[in-house]
């Protein structure tokens, strides 16, 4: 792991962008701007660990962190998105103290937990696997999603788990689970992100979440949030068409 985000962070805000679009151009992209992150989202796009593998690689680590959103809590594909290098998993689905206990023990390393040891990416494919496996469990980031309204019902014993490092608010799914069908700006929404950023500081982690816009980026950095996701691949590619469309008299 040649970078810390956890240092970058104590910096203050930092921010990001989900990437949802299969090839390693798309890293190389972004990683000319000044993200502090990228998470590869393999929940909610075709993305597969090889084509992930890849974009990865032509990351410079010191410039920007790989993260990767697993499709579900699930040991396996945690342990291969770690082993791939990604400096942290963020979780979907995390709705109990259970959930949260599980996903830390599937990152961390015994005797903290059960991740199996292989020598790819991650350990410079077994030239520094010692060094890894003594920084690993202390560097390796655990975002758990807090998206449903079952997991604002346990979000303190969600936050008592030692290893989750970031609470990460989904605001969309949060709406539809709370039946207001996407509307991301209704005041009970907002309340419970607020309530979300408050148990956090009580707690000693980190509140993240996605803004798809400008406006949204700067009102959650208002709120308190810390780990912000501005966006995605798909979505600033949408909106410079759009935008450059418009100009021409054409959208």
């Amino acid at each position: 792991m040649k970078s810390s985000l956890r240092r970058k962070m104590s910096r203050g805000v930092s921010y990001g962008a989900w990437v949802t679009i299969g090839n390693p151009d798309v890293s190389d992209i972004l990683q000319g701007l000044p993200f502090d992150w990228l998470v590869f989202d393999t929940e909610h796009s075709p993305l597969g660990a090889e084509t992930v593998s890849h974009m990865i690689q032509v990351l410079d680590e010191e410039k920007v962190s790989p993260l990767v959103r697993v499709g579900a809590n699930d040991q396996y594909l945690i342990k291969v998105a770690l082993d791939m290098g990604a400096h942290g998993v963020v979780v979907p689905l995390v709705n109990t103290r259970k959930d949260a206990e599980a996903a830390v023990s599937y990152c961390k390393y015994p005797p903290v937990g059960v991740r199996g040891v292989a020598p790819r990416k991650a350990a410079d494919y077994g030239l520094s696997t010692a060094e890894y496996l003594r920084k690993a469990n202390e560097e390796t980031l655990l975002l758990v999603q807090v998206e449903t309204k079952e997991a604002l019902e346990n979000i303190d014993a969600i936050l008592a788990v030692k290893g989750v490092d970031i609470a990460f608010v989904g605001p969309t799914d949060l709406t539809m689970s709370l039946g207001f069908l996407d509307d991301r700006s209704n005041p009970r929404i907002l309340e419970e992100m607020r309530s979300v950023v408050k148990k956090c500081q009580e707690y000693g982690k980190i509140p993240g979440t996605m803004a798809l816009t400008p406006d949204e980026a700067k009102r959650d950095e208002s709120m308190g949030f810390r780990f912000i996701s501005l966006a995605s691949d798909v979505r600033h590619l949408m909106e410079g068409a759009k935008d450059f469309l418009r100009s021409v008299g054409r959208f």
